[in-house]
């Protein structure tokens, strides 16, 4: 079943009756060193940076694992986290982006079947960008999705099928060497709009 927001949109029974789940990992544990601070804790629209991708995710999904790294602590008590909500932290985040997806992806439910992968630095990413790529998997199954705007590509669910590979990446690469890799696996959700900024700079705080 599915149900909107507020409630627990991704869940539903696999044939056997087994209790399934969707999750979504806020990737959030980078240094920023390019921006100069602790950029997931600045204030954009009244609420910490990484507030803005658990908040996307929340009402969509089952279960939201917020990956922390650098300044944990800080980052972790300036979070509002849900009730389908908690953080877990990477001590390998200096290692790159890789194995904070890893770790992301490992404290999922055992009954994941897949997982939104967001990032805690693009605060326009909103929770129908979330539920177009759950709705995508349930109507297709394919093990990667991605979100495609005018001008350029957005935010990516990955089945469970691909889980195990994102152990064999290195580095700050994420989920993008596994498009990269076998373009032929990526389904793509097209919207007829263009990618909110990332916020890279502390310029780019105006513009978001």
């Amino acid at each position: 079943m599915a149900l909107g927001a507020g409630g627990w949109y991704g869940r539903r029974d696999a044939p056997d009756g087994v209790l399934v789940v969707i999750s979504a990992v806020v990737l959030a544990a980078g240094a920023a060193t390019r921006f100069g601070s602790t950029k997931q804790l600045r204030r954009i629209r009244d609420k910490p940076l990484v507030q803005h991708a658990v908040d996307a995710a929340s009402p969509v999904v089952d279960e939201v694992v917020v990956v922390l790294g650098h300044d944990a602590d800080a980052v972790e008590a300036a979070l509002a986290l849900p009730p389908n909500g908690r953080a877990v932290r990477n001590p390998h985040y200096p290692d790159g982006q890789s194995t904070s997806l890893a770790a992301g992806l490992r404290a999922c439910a055992a009954r994941s079947e897949a997982a939104v992968v967001l990032l805690a630095d693009q605060p326009g990413i909103a929770d129908r960008h979330v539920r177009g790529l759950v709705e995508a998997f349930r109507a297709t199954g394919a093990p990667i999705l991605r979100i495609g705007f005018r001008d350029g590509p957005g935010p990516a669910l990955l089945a469970r099928a691909v889980w195990a590979e994102t152990e064999r990446l290195a580095g700050d690469v994420g989920a993008r060497a596994l498009f990269d890799a076998e373009p032929e696996r990526v389904g793509w959700v097209p919207l007829d709009e263009d990618a909110p900024p990332d916020i890279d700079l502390p310029e780019d705080l105006d513009r978001a």
